[in-house]
């Protein structure tokens, strides 16, 4: 599944330009982070993991050139440690099939539960979720949770016999241990240092991103939020928080999206029934300490938009 338009540039500059600038800074401030203060290794460490994973994330939708395999290997690199580049596109695409979006079954991103799989968890898994629901719970252990569980689903893949995910996992592996040697021998940073200071926090970013793009409604269009006025994370989502406007054209560029999102905004708005923020300070105000949705699909199985009417 590939979102190629036909009159794409064969390069698209600004974004081998914030390749660069993302690998060099994390190379710089991982070298040099012996004298640098923590804070600050743990602020710009943070963005720049999730920085990456926006890279990757656009590389995926076939940017920035026309050859994907150049721009594979521009996303390769394992910066977050946990995440195989190649599994990226094998959930990621699938969650774009916008008929099937929160569903707990059918898309590999829902944070969504039918009733039979909320009934199946022990009392602490319960909990866990509930408190999830919440963006301080999905800040504080979303990142464990979604990282365990993701571990946890490729392992008991591999053990029954999955060639294709041992293939990647030892690939995978191999760049994690470029990134590694890279760290302690070169660097002479902790391990332990570089997950709970940069990894862990620059995966609670992503799930800032994501804790409100999504909720459960009949009509898929009205399944995908939008962000605006996000000046500053803006750029760190390379505009993926305009989601609505990313969902209906994947295939544009990030620097191309808010021009796109401007000039049909009155139409994608009305197609989401106002589901719409302003900037995510609206979504912290809001949500905080108060949950966003249930973890228990309200639909149990989404139904196409087009059996509804919609």
């Amino acid at each position: 599944m590939a979102f190629l338009s036909k009159d794409r540039r064969a390069v698209e500059w600004p974004t081998v330009a914030l390749a660069a600038l993302i690998y060099g800074g994390w190379a710089a401030l991982t070298f040099f982070q012996a004298a640098l203060p923590t804070w600050l290794i743990i602020v710009l460490g943070a963005w720049l993991i999730a920085w990456h994973s926006s890279l990757q994330h656009e590389i995926v939708h076939c940017h920035p050139t026309r050859w994907q395999r150049v721009n594979d290997m521009l996303g390769f690199t394992p910066l977050s440690l946990w995440l195989p580049y190649a599994r990226f596109p094998m959930t990621h695409l699938v969650h774009h099939r916008d008929e099937a979006l929160t569903d707990p079954l059918d898309d590999p991103e829902s944070f969504y539960l039918t009733p039979a799989q909320w009934q199946r968890l022990d009392p602490p898994r319960r909990a866990l979720l509930w408190a999830q629901t919440t963006l301080l719970g999905r800040l504080l252990l979303g990142p464990a949770w979604t990282v365990s569980r993701f571990l946890a689903d490729e392992a008991q893949a591999i053990a029954t016999g999955d060639r294709r995910r041992a293939r990647i996992w030892a690939v995978h592996i191999a760049g994690v241990a470029a990134v590694i040697f890279w760290l302690v021998a070169i660097c002479d940073m902790s391990i332990g240092f570089y997950v709970a200071a940069l990894v862990y926090p620059g995966t609670a970013l992503l799930l800032l991103r994501s804790f409100a793009e999504h909720r459960a409604a009949p009509d898929f269009r009205q399944r995908i939020a939008i962000v605006e006025n996000a000046w500053i994370l803006g750029p760190l989502f390379l505009f993926n928080n305009l989601h609505a406007a990313h969902h209906e054209r994947p295939d544009l560029a990030w620097y191309e999206l808010p021009r796109w999102y401007r000039a049909n905004r009155e139409r994608l708005v009305l197609a989401n029934g106002g589901l719409v923020y302003d900037g995510y300070a609206e979504i912290v105000r809001r949500f905080l300490f108060v949950p966003h949705d249930t973890p228990i699909h309200p639909l149990d199985r989404v139904v196409p938009a087009a059996q509804t009417g919609g």
